[in-house]
């Protein structure tokens, strides 16, 4: 019988992010404080958002709604990564990504930090855009998600796979 394993992957549900987009939407349209500045989020692409308003200041409080929403929605906040606000004609634009997988970088960083802190006989192996730890018992695997949840990647970690 195989060693009990499960995959370390940063992925976000795509529909969830859909219905906060599309939250945020229905509140920037209806707010008072976003009245007669065209402020707007949608999708520019696959991963891609963008949120426009005629001012700066706005075109923030309109990221920190969209935030909000994806908050609320169950997704964290590192699987988005917001630009700065730019000047695009007459209004002020700000370019967001969703973040998936695991970049090689950090999969090798997080690897590492299962071989040198985690339970003896865990092996911790990179598959594309996871990684794939598995081990002899599964309480060890269990010590290495509580271990993963208490440190800090700069990037959403779900486990999935677990058997």
């Amino acid at each position: 019988m195989a060693d009990p394993s499960f995959d370390v992957v940063s992925k976000v549900d795509r529909q969830e992010v859909d219905n906060a987009l599309n939250q945020a939407a229905k509140e920037l349209s209806t707010r008072f404080d976003f009245r007669g500045v065209n402020a707007k989020v949608s999708w520019a692409g696959e991963e891609a958002v963008t949120i426009e308003a005629d001012t700066e200041e706005r075109v923030k409080a309109a990221v920190e709604v969209f935030k909000e929403k994806l908050i609320k929605r169950g997704i964290s906040l590192k699987a988005f990564e917001a630009d700065e606000p730019a000047v695009s004609g007459k209004t002020y634009k700000v370019n967001g990504k969703i973040l998936q997988g695991i970049a090689s970088d950090k999969a090798k960083q997080i690897a590492k930090v299962i071989r040198d802190e985690g339970p003896k006989g865990v092996q911790a192996q990179i598959q594309g855009d996871q990684l794939r730890v598995s081990g002899k018992k599964k309480d060890h695997l269990q010590d290495v998600i509580a271990m993963l949840k208490d440190k800090d990647f700069g990037i959403a970690l779900q486990f999935t796979n677990y058997r």
